[in-house]
């Protein structure tokens, strides 16, 4: 298990399609209904594939996540069919005989166990709160969760008096280790709990904490492998800037105690156990807290005792998100521009090699306990994310899912990286996007769709979907731009770091200089050309808005629009702090230098806002501010509030609607059309 020192989380996720003849152009509600797998977990003896496949559930508004098993590398069938919501966090038991998984099908998010044969799902849990994460123990006679702290009494007492009132960042529940015994035994007697007596129904579904912590919230942990001991990061709360505080800790099992073995004055935290449970993995920041959103991590082994302390893969310029180690060795994966490889790590040299003969983008990945075999997700830049299973050293793999076959018969886009120099010479590349019929002869409309992050990253790939019609867009005759503008992942440390200091500004130099490599090769109508993005991709919408009157239209979505009022209302204060090394207070002028406000007045371009009412990551403030702004000043500009959403979109109805919002706004300002909501 790791805990990844915090990345910014508002990259926009993007759903994949695959290579097509050009036949049919999809709707809307089949770009978003394309069904996804993905969690892989292979059996301990590497027989077995368990995964996830997500749907959509377009009555009930939501995406359901189903449990799914493939034996012996045969067809895959559902194993769990929760009719209420989903099943997730699937593991097998050590024995390979059981498979548990989170599911919230009684009101609380329980652990349930199915056999691996089949049959009905149990519930093992019976908490007062929701469970979190869970792990079996390695001799699989006992479940180890996570769960937070009740304090619903002390919560009721309060209101009871003084009424409702919540006091910033001390309104939280602490996280608790709580462990229960797994006895196969009672599992018969549950089918039927009228055959036993309540109390003994009930007490072979209590729970006993095993870590309370008082005072600090466990993150994550792992038992090692040997069982007795278990590795757990802890801080001291759980709000989301306290992972600058996280340490790590372990717990011995026979004497019941603890004691932290790593405490930097930054973040640190676990990543995996060694074979012989005498060493641990960890990922550290060490007593850097002012740029952990864009430099590399630092991975380090060391002994149990303190001693032996080396770090791993420190002359790999990109983050290595490790999975797995075992005895065939430390495995992980990372970005490699717009690639994603499997790679591994050696434990003593700590050199970093790439698995070879891979599909284009390795999504994640799990061993057998012998390391002999391996089942994975990935992507080539024609297909949908598909399951395999292979033996290690890979060779030849087993495609165990056929995800790809539902757009047989869609005209999808045509995908290529391409790259240009930027303003300061830099070199940036983008993912290109063109119709199936692509003429070069032809000028195109063009619309640029700019990802999150800012370090996101845009691949090529045939169905790019989210808020944005692309592939409706490619069918009505244009292209498509996804610049990996400075900031992006994939292309190292140095590159990550350039829009420090400069964000909004090189971004910007980026995204134009790309239109304008397409537009000096012939490619493009400059006289139809948009521009849009959604949290990192907004701000740079919001700041071209602002900034530059090269665009038709934009679409800014969950974007900043001045930092200063980012800063003092989003939840990740330090974000703001490290890319623009200082505060409003501190540094007045950079924060006036890179806020799209600033220049309010210069703005031209007819700019649909796009934002969440409930958005912390980026608060409604930047959306109101940029639309009151824009209106002033005479700019056509549009504001839609989607109502019960947080930073992302994360129901099919309302990311139908959003789409049908962009496809209305840039069908009137680039291809002067008239469209209507198809309401009836």
């Amino acid at each position: 298990m790791k805990i990844k020192l915090f990345y910014l989380s508002l990259s926009l996720l993007f759903i994949v399609g695959t290579k097509s003849i050009a036949q049919h152009n999809p709707s809307f509600e089949e770009v978003l209904s394309l069904q996804s797998v993905s969690n892989p977990e292979v059996s301990p003896d590497g027989q077995h594939v368990l995964f996830t496949r997500q749907t959509v559930d377009w009555k009930e508004n939501r995406y359901d996540t189903e449990i799914w098993i493939s034996k012996s590398g045969g067809e895959p069938f559902q194993l769990t069919n929760n009719l209420k919501n989903s099943s997730y966090g699937a593991h097998w038991s050590p024995d390979g005989k059981w498979i548990a998984f989170l599911s919230n099908r009684s009101d609380k998010t329980q652990i349930q166990v199915v056999r691996t044969d089949g049959g009905e799902a149990l519930q093992v849990t019976d908490t007062k709160g929701n469970i979190s994460s869970f792990e079996w123990s390695p001799d699989g006679k006992q479940i180890l969760f996570l769960q937070e702290k009740d304090n619903s009494k002390e919560t009721k007492k309060r209101e009871d008096k003084f009424g409702g009132y919540a006091v910033e960042d001390d309104e939280y529940s602490l996280s608790e280790l709580w462990l229960i015994d797994f006895k196969p035994e009672n599992l018969n007697l549950m089918l039927n709990p009228e055959q036993m007596e309540d109390s003994v129904f009930k007490a072979s579904l209590e729970a006993k904490i095993l870590i309370d912590s008082a005072d600090f919230t466990i993150t994550g942990f792992e038992w090692s492998p040997d069982g007795s001991k278990i590795a757990f990061d802890h801080q001291p709360d759980p709000l989301i800037n306290t992972f600058f505080k996280s340490d790590i800790a372990i717990y011995d099992v026979a004497s019941g105690e603890y004691k932290t073995l790593i405490d930097n004055p930054s973040a640190d935290g676990f990543i995996a156990w060694s074979p012989d449970s005498k060493s641990i993995l960890y990922q550290s920041s060490l007593a850097d807290t002012s740029s952990n959103y864009y430099l590399n991590g630092n991975i380090f082994k060391i002994n149990l005792d303190g001693s032996g302390k080396k770090q791993l893969a420190k002359n790999f310029d990109e983050e290595v998100y490790i999975r797995a180690w075992n005895d065939a060795g430390i495995f992980g994966v990372a970005w490699q521009k717009t690639n994603r490889a499997i790679v591994k790590v050696d434990s003593e040299s700590g050199k970093v090699t790439l698995l070879k003969d891979m599909p284009n983008r390795v999504y994640d990945f799990s061993l057998s306990d012998d390391g002999k075999k391996i089942a994975y997700t990935a992507a080539t830049n024609s297909d949908l994310p598909e399951l395999y299973l292979a033996d290690y050293p890979i060779k030849s793999a087993k495609k165990i899912t056929n995800a790809t076959k539902q757009i047989d018969d869609w005209s999808v886009a045509n995908s290529e990286v391409v790259s240009w120099k930027s303003e300061d010479g830099a070199v940036i590349e983008g993912a290109l996007y063109k119709p199936q019929d692509y003429d070069p002869s032809k000028k195109y409309p063009l619309m640029v769709v700019i990802h999150g992050g800012p370090t996101g990253i845009s691949v090529p790939q045939p169905v790019p979907s989210y808020v944005y019609p692309i592939v409706q867009w490619l069918n009505k005759g244009a292209l498509v731009l996804s610049p990996n503008y400075r900031g992006s992942a994939g292309y190292g440390e140095k590159f990550r770091s350039l829009n420090v200091r400069n964000l909004g500004v090189g971004d910007a130099w980026d995204v134009l200089s790309g239109v304008k490599s397409l537009e000096d090769k012939g490619m493009v109508d400059p006289e139809k050309v948009g521009a849009m993005g959604w949290s990192q991709g907004g701000y740079i919408s919001a700041f071209l808005t602002t900034n530059s009157d090269r665009f038709k239209a934009i679409s800014v979505g969950a974007g900043i629009s001045n930092w200063m009022t980012y800063y003092v209302n989003t939840d990740i204060h330090p974000f703001t702090r490290q890319y623009l090394k200082g505060t409003p207070w501190s540094d007045k002028a950079i924060y006036e230098k890179t806020s799209p406000m600033t220049n309010i007045n210069n703005a031209s371009t007819p700019t649909l806002i796009q934002h969440g009412e409930f958005d912390k990551r980026v608060p409604p403030a930047n959306a109101f501010e940029l639309f009151q702004g824009l209106q002033d000043v005479g700019v056509e500009t549009k504001l839609i509030i989607y109502k019960g959403f947080g930073h992302g979109i994360s129901k099919p109805k309302e990311r139908l609607a959003a789409m049908w919002h962009n496809w209305q706004w840039f069908g009137k300002y680039i291809w002067d059309e008239d469209i209507k909501l198809p309401i009836e």
